[in-house]
């Protein structure tokens, strides 16, 4: 008899222990999923801040050339100086800092600069979004600070559109909204081609005075 109430004392102890192991188990917290989403909303809003600081406050929105032009229409008393552009366009290149630098030349309450990237070309796979971060790498580099389009149709059907050969080319507005005269190279001799000092700036300057 002592020997059988050993025994059951020993396989009651060897049980409780065991039970006591599964219970520490069973209580520990489950990772809270209410704290992996603040985490995960923390991270978004570091991305984000991220992202504007790389750009330093230079924007750049996908719209069509009517869209573009109502931006422009938004602005009318003012004189407003739009660049067709795009990053393969080398005489584009060189000139567009002269458009950075005619924008910071007179006040925002009398110009307005704007640029429009005519990059997409309608290739197959390759929607005007993702051209997006190229031109936004150079519009950021250019510290172009005004407001930039991507234009979300076909260069070559713009151009047909515009009754333009190819950019660069700039449309010059006046006070009144309308377009006072359109800068291109169609019919440019060769190292005849616009500038900014030689052409649109006194034009610009013109239409302030008056």
């Amino acid at each position: 008899m002592r020997r059988l109430a050993t025994f059951l004392s020993a396989t009651f102890l060897i049980s409780t222990i065991g039970c006591g192991t599964d219970s520490t188990k069973q209580t520990t917290p489950p990772t809270s999923p209410k704290a992996n989403s603040n985490s995960s909303a923390s991270t978004s809003a570091e991305s984000i801040l991220a992202t504007e600081s790389k750009t330093d406050g230079v924007t750049l929105d996908i719209k069509s050339w009517d869209e573009t032009l109502e931006l422009v229409a938004q602005q009318k008393g003012k004189v407003v100086v739009l660049d067709l552009w795009s990053t393969s366009c080398k005489p584009c290149l060189d000139e567009f800092p002269n458009l950075v630098k005619l924008s910071k030349q007179f006040g925002s309450d009398k110009l307005v600069c704007m640029s429009a990237s005519c990059d997409f070309a309608g290739i197959k796979g390759m929607p005007p979004e993702s051209y997006k971060d190229q031109v936004l790498e150079f519009l950021t580099k250019q510290e172009a600070r005004f407001p930039n389009v991507l234009l979300n149709v076909e260069s070559d059907a713009l151009f047909e559109k515009l009754d333009l050969a190819s950019n660069p080319a700039v449309y010059v507005f006046g006070k009144d909204g309308q377009i006072a005269k359109r800068f291109d190279n169609d019919n440019a001799k060769k190292g005849e081609d616009f500038t900014y000092e030689k052409d649109i700036v006194p034009f610009v300057e013109k239409l302030l005075a008056e």
